[in-house]
């Protein structure tokens, strides 16, 4: 719609308490944070012709959280991005929330109960949806079993993981999404895990050396939706969900939908 993803990353991240937001991006484009910075022009213009309700919308990122960027020299890999906001972090900071932009878990509030389960376990806890067999191999899949002093099901204790497995060698259906809060330990294991294909540094990888070395990790199951922004489909997909729930947009789109596909109101 008309938020950009990072915006949306940036409120759930600041609604799970996080105090800065730190953007990992390439050379030349860290212009993103751009986004975080009040255009005092154009808020002045606005105000001047009496839009309220996009005056709002232009200062609500700025005001959401704080954003800083740090630079990634090469693509090699998720694990050397979150290796790259190491040496931005305050002695004190004991753990990251690590939020991958191009997936949007709705509705928010993941993160929360993830920070809870660490409070709890300790360690790692990362996020994780129930994929149907079918789909499976797309993904990156949780070895885990249930703990047994919780009384919820949707908490699991990771024993590890398999990368885009077969249907029948999959150890779970459940799948990494794209949220993870993990412990200030994840930085030198990423420092001594082999270097993959194209020498990228896998952060599951690192995990999987955390959970061999002892260390608690831990998945909280999200069981809302999850929309993948990564490629056009899923982005269109998540364009008219997230319409659908507007009241300005969301009634008339429902309206051209039903016809277009043909569709009564009663399907």
């Amino acid at each position: 719609m008309d938020t950009p993803g990072i915006e949306l990353v940036a409120a759930e991240a600041a609604e799970a308490g996080c105090e800065r937001l730190i953007i990992v991006t390439s050379e030349g484009k860290d212009s993103v944070v751009a986004h975080f910075v009040h255009d005092l022009v154009l808020e002045g213009t606005l105000e001047a012709r009496g839009k309220k309700s996009m005056l709002e919308k232009v200062r609500r990122a700025p005001a959401l959280i704080k954003v800083e960027s740090v630079i990634q020299d090469e693509p090699l890999g998720l694990g050397h991005a979150v290796s790259c906001v190491e040496s931005s972090l305050t002695p004190d900071e004991d753990a990251i929330a690590v939020l991958l932009p191009d997936d949007l878990v709705q509705p928010t509030g993941v993160l929360v109960t993830m920070a809870k389960v660490r409070a709890r376990y300790g360690g790692s806890v990362l996020c994780a949806i129930e994929v149907p067999p079918e789909e499976i191999s797309a993904y990156g899949v949780f070895d885990v079993e249930p703990i047994p002093d919780s009384d919820d099901p949707d908490v699991l204790r990771v024993k590890g993981m398999v990368e885009k497995p077969k249907a029948e060698d999959a150890p779970s259906p459940y799948a990494a999404a794209g949220r993870y809060i993990l412990d200030r330990a994840i930085f030198d294991a990423l420092r001594r895990v082999p270097r993959g294909a194209g020498g990228e540094i896998q952060l599951t990888d690192a995990i999987a050396l955390l959970i061999k070395e002892g260390h608690p990790v831990h998945v909280v199951v999200h069981r809302g939706s999850r929309h993948d922004l990564g490629n056009p489909g899923g982005y269109l997909k998540a364009a008219v969900d997230f319409a659908l729930e507007r009241d300005d947009y969301g009634p008339e789109l429902r309206r051209w939908l039903i016809e277009r596909l043909g569709l009564t109101d009663d399907k």
